[in-house]
């Protein structure tokens, strides 16, 4: 009998909530003075299309289509269980990333936190504050220098068990182990290959679990993602207490990396953070320290192989430092400096396949935006895919032409991979130091063929090609 009145209360919950959301649903509809737009079905909204454009490999045809379909680059939708505005183009971007903690703040779904358990026990601003007091002594180009030397001996290396004496590879999943490795030796120390490789797989399901459809059975994507956070934390966790030893015994360096700063950095307060949230902002930081990278990496190759002009360009350039290089002497900051062509290629790239396709933030108070009004509480999305994918900014949009950034280059707020104002990537610098090191090493070694020529590009979140990308190497003579 108390198991039936248990169902029977479970089933009278349930049914009632299901009334008060779509009540909030229609009632959201109805406030004054929206933007244009549909909040599509209670719960699903309008999220599974924009999934799918993303699988479908155009994320950017989710907005083109509204644009079109309401005559207005605002408008509102429901994703994730959210209302939402997207301000797509130079205004929308300008807006959002001038009026962050004023207007704005960077807001993830709610699902997130069962990814990164203690990844919003503190608000986004506060949150944002502790990270500029924590990254920027490693990630600013004058720390980067140091680091270059060791880049280019991992990238050696990568190359050189990887790719030498081979016709053919993959190069996702080989540039994920370089990014991976690289991140490991630079973030935690981490040099034995079977320590790394112990921890990396995981993080492929943390990727593809975030930004899907948040149920936690069995075998679903989201599951997987909540399954191998837990599994990384406790490698994670593992290190942060031999290194907490090592700072104590003296056997490691309070400078030597990121993780010793932060056992070793206090807030505003004198707090200093725990463990598990140490773990948790270590993980953010190798999943955008790799796989943001990788693809980056992944789709340089594409466009390499399929535009011979634009390798010969680059290897000429490659060639030149080459040539004023003793044998076995690495890079140093005065070679990246002289890489001005090959960066143009890869923001090109970055450009055509940003890492970052888009991010949501959250409105703190009620204004208005074009006229139109937004609701504090709401969420607003902005794009990068369809910023670099608009005529209106660049012409001939899906044509490679890195000759775009020349001189001045874009026009502010157009080029957004890393996004923008307070809260832009901080690891842009090491992204660009990382990806010149593999572009030199890369096309001192290869020219190289796809194997795949209709190959179709998936977005996990982050763009990939379908099937890794195969192609078949063709060592330079020597």
């Amino acid at each position: 009998m108390e198991t039936l009145y248990f169902i029977l209360l479970l089933f009278v919950s349930i049914i009632l909530s299901l009334i008060a959301i779509i009540y909030k649903h229609r009632y959201q509809d109805k406030l004054p003075n929206l933007p244009p737009g549909n909040l599509g079905l209670p719960f699903v909204g309008e999220s599974l299309d924009f999934l799918s454009k993303g699988w479908k490999g155009c994320p950017e045809n989710f907005i083109f289509d509204r644009i079109w379909k309401y005559s207005s680059e605002t408008f509102k939708t429901n994703l994730f269980l959210q209302p939402v505005v997207m301000l797509n183009g130079v205004a929308g971007n300008k807006f959002l990333f001038s009026n962050e903690n004023r207007l704005v703040e960077t807001w993830w779904p709610e699902f997130v936190n069962k990814i990164f358990p203690s990844a919003v026990e503190k608000s986004p601003k506060e949150e944002a504050k502790r990270m500029r007091r924590l990254f920027p002594p490693f990630l600013k180009p004058e720390a980067l220098q140091r680091y270059i030397g060791t880049m280019d001996m991992v990238t050696k290396r990568h190359f050189a068990l990887e790719w030498g004496n081979k016709a053919e590879v993959v190069v996702f999943p080989l540039a994920k182990s370089y990014t991976f490795e690289l991140a490991c030796r630079l973030f935690l120390s981490i040099e034995d290959p079977s320590h790394i490789a112990r921890f990396s797989h995981p993080f492929n399901h943390i990727t593809s679990g975030i930004f899907t459809i948040p149920i936690a059975f069995p075998g679903t994507p989201f599951n997987r993602a909540i399954k191998a956070t837990k599994l990384i934390r406790i490698e994670l966790l593992a290190i942060i207490r031999q290194r907490k030893k090592d700072l104590a015994e003296g056997k490691a360096s309070p400078t030597q990396d990121i993780l010793s700063h932060m056992l070793l950095s206090n807030d505003a307060d004198g707090k200093y953070m725990n463990e598990v949230q140490i773990s948790d902002k270590i993980l953010a930081l190798l999943m955008g320290g790799h796989e943001s990278t990788a693809a980056s990496c992944t789709f340089i190759v594409k466009y390499l192989a399929e535009l011979p002009h634009i390798y010969e360009a680059v290897y000429k350039e490659q060639a030149e430092i080459i040539k004023s290089k003793a044998p076995g002497e690495l890079l140093n900051w005065d070679d990246i400096q002289k890489m001005k062509y090959s960066w143009n290629v890869a923001c090109e790239t970055l450009r055509l396949s940003p890492p970052l396709i888009g991010n949501f933030k959250e409105a703190i108070k009620d204004f208005t935006f074009n006229g139109f009004s937004i609701p504090k509480g709401w969420k607003l999305y902005w794009s990068a895919s369809s910023t670099h994918k608009n005529p209106e900014y660049f012409s001939e949009p899906e044509k490679f032409d890195p000759s775009r950034f020349e001189g001045k280059g874009p026009a502010p707020y157009t080029f957004i991979p890393f996004g923008g104002g307070p809260r832009m990537c901080p690891g842009n610098e090491y992204a660009r130091l990382e990806i010149l090191v593999f572009m030199h090493n890369l096309v001192k070694r290869f020219k190289f063929e796809r194997l795949i020529l209709d190959e179709k590009i998936v977005f996990d979140p982050t763009p990939k090609p379908e099937m890794g990308l195969p192609v078949r190497l063709l060592p330079h003579k020597a």
